[in-house]
């Protein structure tokens, strides 16, 4: 595969006199999918990024940042607290912070950090956010009064987590669905106005860090939760799930044998009745179908498409990722499951503080908006891409910064990108690309 430079990026920048904004309330963006509806951006930033409009220091997690309204909300760790903390989206200056004290663990040399990225009810200006000991709060987003709280593991018992809950919470009509993990409540819908309890659906499965998406199945809408927890001998899969009355369609099993391995990459539906899973401990990715009887099949599979928690990204009938650790960058044709291409980015350098950088994409993540695509690599790396059946073509790249597990995916709003640095430094970052 070759890769070639091209000279469309100053018709990108003429074109960026307007931009049509949209809100980023969801984990992966408004329709949890990594798209962005806006247009008119200005993609073409040079060797130094796009401009910095704020920074701020933050704590530890993986979490990344919901926009609606004007406000961001984000949650983190600092110290032996948990804070959730609401910014003006375009100054930085805080709104309102929300405290509480969390017990601060480790597995296999890892320290528990918020990995649950907050949600926005633009209907109702409700923000819910779950933190790493199961504290799931509703908070007024204007004021940041708390609505409602509780504490999962009181309520239905403990659930077996490598590093904490970790799933980011769905916002589904009038509930507030939650891949909860406890033994006879894996999966919950919360009334969201109140917290009472709709529905719980029971699965031997637990809960694992991939969030939960709807996709229509068969013409109605139906729950997507892939689920697996801390378990021996370890098991997991995908949950097809009824989001009115939480009965449990279908479970397709999809986990490694090996006890250490997480379920974390967000399912990825992709087109009518077909949903891409992937994990990276061996057994990798598959293309599930299903049938009138809302039963999955397998369409194709393929180890080599293994992402651990980086979510693929489907578009225009092919889904693009990430491969393992390794940094392999691949495309497959979703009906088909043919791989198109493939490329390794081992010899591609970016200059910083002197030095030629290599980037890192093992884990990195792909958003695609006004019809190219942006990727954020693990180590802060951001670069412009045009990706089709064919290859891909580089525009833009920048060294935002050098930091390992730069792990969050990026967030657009309002033509202002919110990054995540997590290491050597952690910050928040608004890139301006309006």
């Amino acid at each position: 595969m070759k890769c070639f430079r091209y000279e469309w990026l100053a018709v990108l920048a003429s074109a960026a006199l307007a931009a049509d904004a949209a809100d980023w309330p969801h984990f992966l963006g408004p329709d949890q999918d990594l798209h962005s509806a806006e247009t008119g951006l200005n993609l073409a930033f040079g060797p130094e990024g796009p401009p910095i409009l704020w920074e701020i220091e933050r704590g530890k997690g993986h979490s990344g940042p919901v926009i609606s309204d004007g406000k961001l909300v984000f949650i983190h760790q600092v110290a032996e607290t948990e804070e959730i903390r609401c910014l003006d989206a375009v100054t930085g200056e805080e709104i309102w912070k929300h405290v509480y004290p969390v017990d601060v663990s480790q597995s296999y040399g890892i320290t528990d950090t918020p990995r649950s990225s907050p949600v926005i009810d633009v209907e109702t200006s409700l923000v819910y956010t779950l933190g790493n000991d199961g504290d799931l709060i509703c908070f007024n987003l204007k004021s940041g009064e708390v609505s409602w709280q509780l504490k999962l593991e009181d309520q239905f018992g403990p659930s077996p987590f490598f590093f904490g809950y970790g799933s980011s919470p769905l916002v589904y009509e009038d509930r507030l669905i939650v891949q909860v993990g406890a033994e006879e409540a894996c999966v919950v819908a919360f009334d969201k106005s109140d917290g009472s309890v709709i529905w719980s659906a029971d699965h031997e499965w637990n809960g694992s860090y991939a969030s939960p998406v709807v996709m229509p199945v068969n013409g109605e809408d139906r729950l997507l939760v892939f689920a697996g927890g801390m378990v021996k001998p370890p098991h997991g899969g995908l949950l097809l799930i009824n989001p009115a009355d939480g009965t449990i369609n279908d479970a397709f099993p999809w986990r490694s044998e090996n006890f250490a391995s997480v379920n974390a990459a967000t399912p990825v539906p992709c087109g009518p009745n077909q949903v891409f899973i992937t994990e990276d401990y061996g057994k990798g990715g598959i293309m599930l179908e299903y049938d009138a009887n809302f039963h999955a099949r397998i369409r194709w599979q393929s180890p080599e498409f293994g992402c651990q928690f980086q979510t693929p990204i489907y578009h225009g009938g092919i889904v693009y990722g990430f491969g393992g650790n390794g940094g392999l960058m691949v495309a497959f044709d979703a009906y088909s499951g043919r791989m198109l291409w493939n490329e390794a980015f081992y010899q591609t350098t970016i200059p910083w503080d002197g030095r030629e950088i290599p980037i890192s994409l093992g884990h990195a993540h792909l958003l695609h908006v006004d019809g190219q695509f942006l990727c954020l690599s693990e180590n802060g790396a951001l670069i412009h891409m045009q990706l089709d059946a064919s290859g891909f073509r580089l525009g833009s790249m920048a060294r935002l910064f050098y930091a390992p597990e730069t792990w969050a995916p990026p967030a657009l709003s309002n033509g202002l990108l919110y990054i995540n640095q997590s290491e050597l430094g952690s910050r928040m970052i608004c890139y301006d690309l309006r």
